[in-house]
Parts: C-alpha cells; structure tokens; sequence
C-alpha cells in the first residue's frame, strides 16, 4: 500500500511504527496510542473504530515491504500539513517513552522521522524535555 492518508492516519503510523521499531508492541505502547487517539484534539473527526485496521496496515507495510520503513515514512511526509510535523515527533515520543525506556532502535526512528519531516533542532528539544518532565518518577 502506499499513497496518500489523511493526517490521522499517518500520525497513527508514526506511533505504529516507532512502538514496532524494537520488534514487539507492548502493552504499554498499544495502550498509550489507544490513549492519545482517543484524548487528543487532533483526532477529534478519526473515527475511533478504525484504529485497528488503520495500525494493521502500517504494519503491513512494515512487515512485507522491502523499504517498509522508507515507505511509512514517506507516506507520513507526504500526507501530513506542515503544522502537524512536531506533532507527529511528540506522538512518536510520548509512544516511546510509555513503557518507561526507550530502546535503541526507537532513537534511530526519531532520528529519521526529524529528518524526514525536517524539524528544527530545538522544537526536537523541547518535546524530549517535556516528555522527560512529564514521565519523571521518584
């Protein structure tokens, strides 16, 4: 599959792909997506019943694709506005960072997703602090 997605949708797929980056899909991870999808403003008009099937065929492409990675992001580049590239690079964070640790594999994502969708050096920043701030124990 490939071509363009609605801006959902491919923020769906940012967070499908770096929760599939390390191998597995933790519970923490398809729990924390489920979370955003259904909370965030962003999703207001995505029909929530369509999250399965939308995540299933990112994973598709991740799995049968060749360039499945390149692919993803690709379609994530082409399908998003401007305006929601930090966006995409939060959710991609916050996904990473539910289970508490954020493996190696998840950075080389976020480093290709900045790279892809070009977001500035301190908005990148500024979103791993936060996320930093926000998942903070004691």
């Amino acid at each position: 599959m490939s071509g363009k997605l609605s801006a959902q949708e491919a923020l769906i797929y940012v967070m499908v792909t770096i929760s599939a980056a390390e191998g597995t899909i933790s519970d923490d991870e398809i729990a924390e997506i489920g979370m955003l999808v259904r909370t965030l403003p962003v999703f207001g008009s995505f029909d929530t019943a369509k999250l399965v099937d939308t995540a299933e065929a990112c994973g598709e492409i991740l799995a049968n694709d060749a360039n499945g990675l390149e692919t993803v992001l690709d379609m994530v580049a082409e399908s998003l506005p401007h305006k929601l590239y930090d966006t995409a690079y939060a959710l991609a964070v916050e996904v990473a960072a539910a289970d508490l640790e954020v493996a190696q594999e998840e950075l080389r994502f976020l480093q290709l997703l900045r790279d892809k969708l070009v977001i500035d050096k301190l908005v990148v920043a500024a979103i791993e602090r936060g996320a930093r701030a926000r998942l903070r124990t004691l």
